[in-house]
């Protein structure tokens, strides 16, 4: 999959919830996880965690939304519930992107919502717990970036894997003209 993204939660309290999203970032290649004044035991977080996520990615537990500091060119998308939220059908991901979620019984702060470059929801009738929300997100994230066969007309699915990509010869852009020219001998 392209670029690279991560998965977070403002205001979380259950070490569970907290455990199964670093293992859904750890299983779809998270980059980071991070949580904004959780109210959580970390040690707790292990016993859902089964994969150890933990040990094999950055976790951040941010104190406040005024210390959380993405990386530069990072899209921060909320995913909260909302009627002007974005379908996630319809939301283009961002190659860069950290992925934040509110609370188990509550929503995002508007301060968290106001920082957002994009909010989405899940089309459902009403929220689903927040790590089941975080495995729809990246699952969804994941089938929009990756790489995989068309999916069959018919019912079932195509067992073929995609051909390799295979990368054209390298070219270098001509100083004194727009036109590209081949990087080793040939034509200008």
């Amino acid at each position: 999959m392209r670029g690279y993204f991560a998965l977070g939660a403002e205001g979380i309290s259950k070490a569970g919830n907290v455990g199964t999203i670093l293992r859904t970032g750890h299983a779809f290649g998270a980059s980071f996880i991070f949580t904004v004044n959780a109210v959580v035991d970390m040690g707790a977080i292990r016993a859902t965690d089964t994969s150890g996520g933990v040990d094999h990615m950055p976790f951040y537990p941010w104190n406040s939304l005024a210390e959380m500091a993405l990386p530069e060119g990072c899209v921060l998308v909320g995913v909260e519930l909302t009627d002007d939220a974005v379908d996630l059908p319809s939301f283009r991901h961002p190659l860069r992107a950290a992925y934040v979620f509110g609370p188990e019984r509550g929503s995002l702060s508007p301060a968290m919502v106001e920082r957002c470059d994009h909010v989405v929801k899940i089309p459902t009738k009403f929220c689903v717990n927040v790590s089941v929300a975080a495995a729809i997100v990246t699952y969804d994230r994941m089938i929009s970036l990756g790489r995989f066969a068309e999916r069959p007309v018919r019912v079932g699915g195509n067992r073929e894997a995609l051909p390799e990509h295979v990368h054209g010869r390298v070219r270098v852009r001509d100083r004194n003209s727009l036109r590209m020219r081949p990087l080793l001998g040939g034509w200008e």
